[in-house]
């Protein structure tokens, strides 16, 4: 069984919340006391999820500075088969490096209902302990995949259907671009944006026409103003 681990108690309430029966078990810490070890528990013994107190020199050989005395135990084929979203709406990650940015934009995905999240392997924040605790609980309920290769991922999507939109300074605005239908929506890191070859195998590109002093905005806000014009479009 493949499993992951959540951290911090913010993302392990959520996931007792939303997703328990992905849930193999909760860890807390012995000396974690207070409201918010009494609620942990309470939720796990609600859910039937089974839980129990280690010392917190345990936890941190799990997740080393970062679980505040709270851990769970993710089956992650579980997940996947639960996770919801419009899987006709797709994000395309390249070199997001910061993860919380990668946490945040996450976060935005699963808020505007994408049903899948591609992110490039090389050069890309992995999905830790920090990705899941910023986003709040929304990587649960993401479907998170590493692909090697972005150009290649475009190409299978072009196969199947899909229109394929790069966000790019000086795109079209997105108001003005048909976003229904099969979409893959492609963003770059934080320094250079996508790749030259992405944004050559992608269909258009969109943006957001900028009024101000400022140049660009950071890739998790970009995102969310797109996906949700997105989700408007998709709703209407």
């Amino acid at each position: 069984m493949l499993s992951v681990l959540i951290h911090g108690f913010h993302p392990v309430r959520e996931a007792l919340r939303s997703s328990p029966r992905t849930i193999t078990r909760v860890l807390i810490g012995r000396r974690r006391k207070g409201r918010r070890a009494v609620e942990i528990e309470r939720l796990a013994r609600r859910q039937a999820v089974a839980f129990e107190r280690l010392p917190e020199e345990a936890l941190d050989e799990l997740s080393p500075g970062v679980h505040n005395g709270f851990v769970a135990e993710i089956d992650e084929a579980t997940a996947r088969a639960a996770a919801g979203g419009d899987l006709d709406l797709v994000v395309l990650l390249e070199d997001v490096q910061d993860p919380r940015n990668l946490g945040a934009l996450l976060r935005v995905c699963e808020g505007a209902g994408v049903g899948r999240v591609l992110v490039r392997d090389r050069g890309s924040a992995p999905i830790s302990a920090t990705v899941v605790k910023t986003s709040a609980g929304a990587a649960e309920w993401v479907d998170v995949e590493r692909v090697p290769n972005a150009a290649n991922a475009i190409r299978a999507f072009k196969e199947d259907g899909f229109w394929v939109y790069g966000a790019a300074a000086g795109g079209d605005p997105a108001w003005e671009v048909d976003l229904r239908g099969k979409v893959v929506l492609c963003l770059g890191g934080e320094e250079k944006g996508l790749r030259n070859l992405t944004r050559k195998e992608c269909d258009r590109l969109i943006g957001l026409p900028m009024k101000g002093r400022v140049e660009s905005l950071n890739v998790a806000t970009a995102a969310a103003a797109l996906l949700f014009e997105a989700l408007r479009q998709r709703s209407s």
